[in-house]
This record gives structure tokens, C-alpha cells and sequence, in this order.
């Protein structure tokens, strides 16, 4: 049905082109709309609908309905409309209703046994992106606002790989900062026998058990190998350079070890730290600086980020306090400065398209990221890089909040998370609702397994298909290829459903790309499950007519293998057997 759809939108460009013509003597000059097709708002009213009558009335001041009738002639007069579709219907004030030929709801199945798992993918096309996401201090265990952003992360860069696009995911995180040396702090007096509570424990100091579980392997001399860094402790306790560099390699270990159980890689580790020590944050003030769109004032240096849109200006530099003799110290930059060296960085590796996946409390720093880039001058176009700001998650187990970890001390972590439930249930949780939207994690919701459950729901689709082609197979050995099959027999009301629902998964895939949302591919998910359901409670599979049961084998094994495809954009498995609360019941509906 992917070419159908390309036949028929040329059709109606062609269509569209013709009737532009015939009135251009009235109005010259109006210039054809581009085609395109629309899912009606009720199934009912057919399988696609067009809408360019009403517009193009206005340019060429012309009755809609009447104009409406002329493209519905045109259209008419067009191969591929006499080939793949119907009837055409006008409706309202100048919609025109477009059903199909079964034949051309039919392809589809044929397409996605072709193509298997490549079905819905563009081919490379040579566009690089650069994916920045979770980007966690190494401080702390993985919180499951991290898991959020992961999931988030490496679902927008499968979806960008199914377009074509070579992919970069990075991780940026700063290993030299007041938190690291609050880090080192909290382990040094792990070492030294203090706990939280006991007086002289440090009042900023990170309470969890991990700390605890660091200063044990530095105080025993091991070594811990991170997917960036290996360290091995000296075990002096007083040295606390050791003490930083192990806590931060050890962190980094057991972050990987949280991503890997949550299927996340990444191509590349940057430190923030690295920013200063090459010369690229005194490269970029250098560049800033001599835009003029800087400024001194009260003892500190200022970007003019309102000239880009900023609601305010900005400090780049903060007002240099004095040493005790009297003479003025350097003072510190603001932390939007590196963000800038940063993304210039990333401008130079090449990325001419960049996303940032963040929390959404870095809100307030993408005027002025964006300002600085601009006013450095180095042919960073407006608007560079894309942001996708996520809300926190609340988890609920047992009816409760729970908000807080024995292993991290003041948050739930993703591994927690994992434990309580599976990677799977964890990853398409985190993603079925818009990012910039609240979201409570259900532990309990989580772990049943029926239809409440929404991951359930679509991995069962999968798992009941499975069950049907292998008894197929079982009763009909050395049957038929299913892309063999005789799919004109396809013609009840919910085989025409799910034939259409598989026909939208490559356009689906498109869209969510460019608007960068993953949580697209989850809706999409839901509704193919629910017309496979609604297909299955309604036909039987495993008929006597053989030459309707090889045809419904192959729409079986196509909606299957959609399934498979958009669940492994999302990072989650397909399994082909599972336990259901009414399992015994599922016989009933594929008997013959």
C-alpha cells in the first residue's frame, strides 16, 4: 500500500495541477497546493480524505463544493485512481471522501513480507545527528528522571536511524565540580568511620549506601574500569585526589551498568572538564567578546542576550572577589559559558542537527545557550540545537508514592525501578506520554498481566500471533509461503482495519522523527494491537478453507512483524509466548 499511497498522491498533485489550470485565466498565478491525504475523523466516511477543495477555493474565489466536483472529475481521469480506488465522495463543505479498492488495502501485507524488518526505514541518506542525553554527574545512582531521558534518548535516535540518518549518542557529564569535591568529601568520611548523623558528618554530604560501598573499594585498592575511564585506588585516606578520581570512575562503573540493564549505549563520553583544559571556553569568550555584544558591568562580564531574544542579559563571568593582599582574582564563569564552547564544538565535529534531551529545569537556559551561539560568529544557524525538556516521574507501588532509596538515600533509581518490574515494562512506561508532560509510574500496573497493563496489551498481540502461525504450521506442514497467499480474501471489516493500521507505520515513523517524539510510536502501538485484538475476537484463523486461512496467516505474519519493528524502535523485546490471566481462554477463538 506504499506505493498505492505514492500513486495516488501523485495522482492528485497531477488532479490537483489540472483543475489550477482550468481556472487560470480567472486568477492567474495561483499556484497548486501540495497533495496530500488525511485519515478521516470516523472510519466511516472512508479510508483517506482530502481537503485541499476548500483552500484553493479562497485562492481562485471559487465555490468549494463546486471546485470540489472538478477535482473529484480530474481525479477520475487519473490510472492509479481508476486502479486502487473505490469511489470518491464529496462531503460538507468541500470535503471529498476517498475509499479504496480492496486490492490497494491488500499490498500492504505483500510490502511488510517483503520487506521485514527494513519495512518502514528510509535508506542512508548521509545526514549525521548528534544525540545528547541522560548526561548524569557521576554523584549519585541513576534516578528514574535518568531513566526517563534514556528511554527518551535512544528511542529518538532509533527513530532517527529508521530515516536514514547516522546517529551519534553522547553522554556530557563534569567531573571536577563543587559536586564531585562534595563527592570525594562524603567518601573521605565514609573512610574515616563517620556515617550520616555522626557529629563531624559533613552537612552537604551525599547520604546514600553507595557511599559507603565507595570507600570500601578504595580503602581495599580495586580497580573499577568505566565504559570511558579506568582507576585504581591508592587507599590512602588522606589523599584525596585518589579518593575523587576512584569515587568518580566507580559512579561511572555503575552507571553503565544501570544502562546497559536498560539496553542504552552510547558512542561518546565529553567532559565538561575537558572544555577548559583544550582552551575551548577561553576561545569562546575570546569570540564573544569580540562580537561586542558583551558588556562590563558591577565587576562582571555580561553577554547582551537580549539582542537574540533573551528576556534579559546575561552574566557570563561573575565579579572577581579580592585575595586577601588586596588584588583582584579571576572570577568564575557562569555555567551557560561552557554549554556554549560546547555546542560550538559539536557545530565544528560537523553535527548540523543536534538534540538535546534534558529535564525540564534547563528550560531557562535555552535563550541564552542559543544567544551565545549566535553571537559568536561561527555560522551556527537561529534556533541550533534542538531541545526536548522532559517532566519528573512520580512512582507509585502498592497505592503509595514511593520517593525515596535505600541505595541512593533521597530518590528512587532506575535500577530500582528495573527490579521492581522489567526493562521493558520500565522503557515503554517512560515513553508513552509527551515529554514535557507529568507521569506517574504505576509499579503495580506495571507487573499485571492483562489488558490494563498497556505493554502487556501490545506484547501480547505479538505472543498470540506467534501462537496462531505455529499452530498454523503445526496442522499444515510444508504449507505455503504466507507471501504466497491469496490476499483478495481479505475483505472483512476488521481485516480492513488492521490492513490500513499497517499502512500508516512508515508515515507514522516520519513524523514522530521530525517532531521528536517518540511517544508517537507507543499510540501507534496501542491502536495496532487493538485492531489485531478486535480482528481476533471477531474472525477465526484456523478454518477449514485453507485458501482463507494461508491469506489470514499472511496478514498474521505482517501485523506481527510491524509489531516487532516499532516495539524495537522503542527498545523493547517481542516476545513470542507469554502468560495472560485468561490464557485458557484463547483456544476458543482460533478453533475451526
Amino acid at each position: 500500500m506504499i506505493q498505492v499511497k505514492q500513486d495516488l498522491s501523485a495522482a492528485l498533485q497531477a488532479a490537483l495541477q489540472a483543475v489550477v489550470n482550468e481556472h487560470a485565466g480567472d486568477d492567474g498565478g495561483v499556484a497548486a497546493p501540495a497533495a496530500a491525504f488525511e485519515a478521516p475523523k470516523q472510519a466511516l466516511h472512508g479510508d483517506l480524505a482530502i481537503t485541499a477543495a476548500m483552500p484553493l477555493a479562497k485562492s481562485l474565489k471559487k465555490n468549494p463544493r463546486e471546485l470540489a466536483a472538478r477535482l473529484v472529475a480530474a481525479l477520475n481521469a487519473q490510472p492509479a485512481v481508476q486502479r486502487w480506488v473505490q469511489a470518491l465522495e464529496i462531503a460538507g463543505p468541500g470535503f471529498i471522501n476517498l475509499r479504496l479498492a480492496p486490492a490497494a488495502k491488500q499490498a500492504v501485507v505483500a510490502e511488510v513480507l517483503a520487506q521485514g524488518e527494513a519495512f518502514g526505514r528510509q535508506a542512508p541518506n548521509g545526514q549525521r545527528v548528534l544525540v545528547e542525553f541522560v548526561s548524569a554527574n557521576p554523584t549519585g545512582p541513576l534516578h528514574v528522571g535518568h531513566g526517563r531521558q534514556g528511554a527518551l534518548g535512544d528511542s529518538i535516535c532509533r527513530l532517527f536511524e529508521t530515516q536514514g540518518r547516522s546517529v551519534t549518542r553522547e553522554f556530557y557529564y563534569n567531573d571536577a565540580g563543587v559536586q564531585i569535591a562534595t563527592l570525594a568529601n562524603s567518601t573521605q568520611a565514609r573512610l574515616k568511620g563517620l556515617k550520616p548523623g555522626d557529629a563531624g558528618w559533613p552537612e552537604s554530604a551525599y547520604n546514600g549506601d553507595y557511599i559507603a560501598d565507595i570507600a570500601a573499594g578504595f580503602a581495599a585498592r580495586a580497580t573499577v574500569h568505566a565504559d570511558d575511564r579506568a582507576y585504581t585506588a591508592s587507599g590512602d585516606p588522606e589523599d584525596l585526589d585518589s579518593i575523587r578520581q576512584f569515587a568518580v570512575a566507580y559512579l561511572r562503573h555503575e552507571q553503565d551498568l544501570d544502562l546497559r540493564a536498560f539496553g542504552v549505549r552510547f558512542d561518546n563520553y565529553f567532559l565538561e572538564s575537558s572544555l577548559y583544559t583544550d582552551g575551548r571556553v577561553a576561545d569562546t569568550v575570546q569570540r564573544l567578546v569580540a562580537s561586542g555584544k558583551t558588556f562590563e558591568e558591577g565587576g562582571a562580564l555580561w553577554l547582551r542576550s537580549t539582542a537574540y531574544g533573551d528576556d534579559k542579559d546575561r552574566v557570563m563571568r561573575k565579579s572577581a572577589p579580592e585575595s586577601a593582599d588586596g588584588r583582584k582574582q579571576d572570577g568564575s564563569y557562569t555555567y551557560f559559558v561552557p554549554d556554549v564552547a560546547y555546542h560550538i564544538d559539536k557545530w565544528q565535529r560537523g553535527y548540523s542537527q543536534v538534540v538535546n534531551v534534558q529535564g525540564s529545569d534547563h528550560h531557562g537556559t535555552i535563550a541564552r545557550v542559543r544567544a551565545g551561539l549566535q553571537a559568536a560568529g561561527v555560522g551556527i544557524p537561529a534556533g541550533y540545537p534542538d531541545y526536548v525538556l522532559h517532566k519528573m516521574v512520580t512512582v507509585m507501588k502498592g497505592g503509595e508514592e514511593v520517593k525515596i532509596s535505600k541505595r541512593a538515600g533521597s530518590y528512587v533509581t532506575l535500577r530500582d525501578l528495573i527490579e521492581w518490574t522489567s526493562r521493558d515494562a520500565v522503557r515503554f512506561f517512560l515513553i508513552s506520554r509527551k515529554a514535557d508532560t507529568e507521569f506517574v509510574f504505576d509499579v503495580d500496573l506495571a507487573l499485571k498481566a492483562n489488558d490494563e497493563n498497556p505493554v502487556f496489551y501490545v506484547q501480547y498481540a505479538h505472543a498470540r500471533i506467534c501462537s496462531v502461525l505455529a499452530r498454523h504450521a503445526a496442522d499444515h506442514p510444508g504449507s505455503p509461503d504466507p507471501a504466497a497467499a491469496d490476499l483478495s480474501r481479505l475483505v472483512a471489516a476488521t481485516e480492513s482495519a488492521l490492513l490500513l493500521k499497517l499502512a500508516e507505520y512508515p508515515e507514522m515513523l516520519t513524523r514522530a522523527a521530525a517532531d521528536l517524539a517518540p511517544h508517537d510510536v507507543v499510540f501507534y502501538l496501542r491502536d495496532l494491537a487493538a485492531a489485531f485484538h478486535s480482528y481476533y475476537a471477531a474472525e477465526r484463523f484456523l478454518v477449514d478453507d485453507l485458501a482463507l486461512a494461508q491469506a489470514r496467516m499472511a496478514l498474521l505474519a505482517a501485523t506481527a512483524q510491524v509489531l516487532r519493528n516499532a516495539l524495537a524502535v522503542l527498545g523493547v523485546s517481542a516476545p513470542e509466548a507469554m502468560a495472560r490471566d485468561a490464557a485458557q481462554a484463547d483456544g476458543a477463538a482460533v478453533a475451526a
